[in-house]
């Protein structure tokens, strides 16, 4: 198992281009089986994600030749519409195969899901949508067992809560079905947008795309012709490195990113004193000679503040002048990294869903533990301005979500390397 180690105190400099986002990835990979041709996707990450869905496609009969960022999915030899558990466990977005399988096959078996314990993510609602869809489904030995032996049919879906993944389920089990489907409440997260883009050039007709209200139009079980696309740019990636221009006050560059996607992050930067340019594919960071402000975050859905950014703000909060607040929405169990941020040095209070951070704290490097995929990023930005060094074990989590993250990082000046634990 590897770790990272780090030794703090260094300033960073120059630029760190951004990969594609795992998390529009994920769907994209998955909406192939609707396809009748092989599906060039370009721009993958190469996490550890994505390998993981890839591999549970090859498991279903799908050939998958992934290299040099771009892959090619053949799912006309799919064989197979059985998630198994042994996958499934790693990643809760294979749940995402549920939709495309059931419209494409009229039956599978998946895995109820596993991944990051950050708290409940129930699949219910991506559940009662398909039962509405006219799929029978029973839970039986963890598996969710669905079948729709005549297909399934448009109807108007209402999700009691935003849901992403129950969205990109929804969609893309749409888009075979028979009839118009309507989904209300919809994710308006760009990772979504794509999907909805990416299906509505390959001839789904979709209307709404990027609001709360989505009107598919299903091809009555017709496979889908999808053209070579490219995965949009990792807005989280995004925000994750800016966070570690700004905990160094360090001048850092972003390429190949979208600002128009990080709107809430960039805000917040502004308003903690950093100054920042905007380019069409770019962000600046600049140093600042005056003290961090603290700030007050609330994660919400897309368009609001992302909580897959809130841990690593957490960290950056640490460095501000004065009492920062961040209030936890979305998901319970998501302030795992608080304990060791605490080891760091830290001082950080809780009160159910909200964090008190009070700074300037001094951090010293320590031995702490990634207990999921932002909590690790958090912990990386930490140790870059630590006294000392800091080990980060159980970066599994990180290698999820973030590619060659040790490598970006070390180009722009750090000092990081990736090292085996001993046995």
């Amino acid at each position: 198992m590897d770790y990272l180690h780090i030794k703090g105190s260094s300033k960073l400099k120059g630029s760190i281009e951004i990969s594609g986002a795992k998390n529009a990835s994920l769907p994209l990979i998955a909406m192939s089986i609707l396809a009748k041709n092989t599906v060039i996707i370009k721009n993958l990450p190469s996490v550890a994600d994505i390998k993981t869905l890839l591999k549970l496609l090859t498991n279903l009969g799908a050939k998958c030749n992934f290299e040099d960022e771009h892959v090619a999915v053949d799912t006309s030899s799919i064989n197979e519409t059985k998630a198994t558990y042994d996958i499934v466990k790693t990643m809760r977005a294979s749940i995402l195969v549920l939709g495309p399988l059931l419209t494409r096959f009229g039956h599978c078996e998946v895995s109820l899901p596993g991944g990051c314990a950050i708290g409940q993510r129930p699949i219910d609602l991506h559940l009662k949508a398909l039962e509405q869809m006219g799929a029978e489904i029973d839970i039986r030995a963890g598996y969710i067992e669905a079948r729709a032996p005549q297909g399934l049919h448009g109807c108007e879906i209402i999700f009691d809560k935003i849901t992403v993944t129950g969205t990109a389920n929804i969609v893309m089990a749409a888009a075979l079905a028979h009839g118009e489907t309507s989904i209300i409440n919809a994710a308006r997260e760009p990772e979504v947008v794509q999907l909805c883009e990416v299906l509505a050039n390959s001839g789904v007709e979709i209307e709404g795309i990027g609001t709360a209200v989505l009107k598919i139009k299903g091809s009555d079980g017709k496979l889908l012709e999808i053209d070579e696309f490219e995965i949009i740019p990792d807005r989280i990636e995004a925000g994750t490195y800016l966070c570690a221009g700004a905990i160094t006050n360090s001048e850092l560059t972003i390429n190949k990113a979208e600002p128009k996607h990080l709107d809430s992050v960039l805000a917040k930067l502004e308003e903690m004193g950093f100054c920042l340019t905007i380019e069409d594919k770019s962000i600046t960071i600049h140093p600042i000679d005056k003290p961090i402000k603290p700030v007050k975050i609330v994660t919400q859905e897309y368009p609001a503040f992302p909580t897959d950014m809130q841990a690593q703000f957490m960290a950056l909060a640490t460095q501000a002048e004065g009492v920062s607040i961040i209030e936890e929405r979305l998901f319970e169990n998501r302030f795992m990294h608080v304990s060791e941020l605490q080891r760091m040095g830290a001082d950080i209070s809780l009160n159910g869903h909200t964090a008190t951070i009070n700074g300037k704290s001094k951090l010293t490097g320590a031995d702490v533990m990634a207990t999921d995929l932002r909590a690790s990023s958090a912990l990386v930005l930490a140790a870059l301005i630590a006294e000392g060094e800091t080990d980060i074990h159980r970066i599994y989590h990180l290698d999820r979500g973030y590619d060659a993250l040790e490598k970006k990082l070390k180009a722009v000046g750090a000092q990081v390397e990736r090292l085996k634990e001993k046995a």
